[in-house]
């Protein structure tokens, strides 16, 4: 079983994202046990803040390494973790390839930012891998946990009810995906690609591949480079 544990201070951010669908078979199956943490627990503050003014000056709040570090050390003392995980606009962008490898571990942390963002120290002693889901700024790190950890789970063996089904994403083998058709064979005289019909598994195969290179130099033609 993966182990994922995520700190934040908005925990009721994560209840839903994780409850419902394919995150929710996934614990019901006893594959991914998903714990959400919340910072305040972990605070000394009175006031349960966990947040300060920057050094230096400057607009917006930093915060506190005491909090977290109080938390991720009591975690520690049960679970050895193979990455710490910050989601940060400055981490290395997510990818497939990301997700399949992360895929394959055991116990991940993952640490929701705020404000203008977290004290620089928590990064440099216990953060090992910094993750960012897009060049943009989101107003705290839940979203992008909850990215992340979809991305994870769904391709964790025995999720998907049809494995294959993860495999042939975009992405995986660095194309995007041919497009696909359902019933009705023709909608309003728009019909499906007679190959598709065919009952031709080999040309089938043949023919989606042809199109996801089509799409893929089309819409991404850096992914083929």
């Amino acid at each position: 079983m993966m182990n994922i544990d995520i700190i934040t201070v908005l925990p009721a951010l994560l209840e839903s994202p994780f409850a419902h669908s394919i995150m929710q078979r996934a614990q019901t199956k006893g594959l991914v046990n998903i714990r959400v943490h919340n910072l305040r627990d972990y605070s000394k503050d009175k006031h349960k803040n966990v947040d300060d003014y920057q050094y230096g000056g400057g607009a917006g709040m930093v915060m506190s390494i005491e909090p977290f570090a109080n938390c991720i050390e009591h975690l520690q003392k049960e679970i050895t973790y193979d990455e710490i995980i910050y989601l940060t606009p400055d981490g290395e962008t997510l990818k497939q390839q990301t997700a399949n490898e992360l895929s394959l571990k055991g116990n991940l942390l993952l640490l929701c930012g705020h404000y203008k963002g977290i004290d620089q120290r928590i990064r440099e002693l216990y953060v090992t891998k910094e993750i960012s889901i897009g060049d943009y700024v989101l107003s705290g790190g839940e979203l992008a946990a909850a990215v992340l950890v979809d991305s994870i789970v769904r391709i964790i063996p025995g999720v998907l009810s049809d494995e294959s089904s993860a495999l042939s994403d975009s992405f995986q083998d660095d194309l995007l995906s041919p497009p696909v058709y359902t019933r009705p064979a023709d909608f309003r005289g728009h019909k499906v690609p007679d190959i598709l019909l065919s009952g031709n598994t080999p040309e089938v195969e043949k023919w989606r591949f042809e199109q996801a290179l089509a799409h893929t130099k089309a819409r991404r033609p850096d992914l083929l480079s």
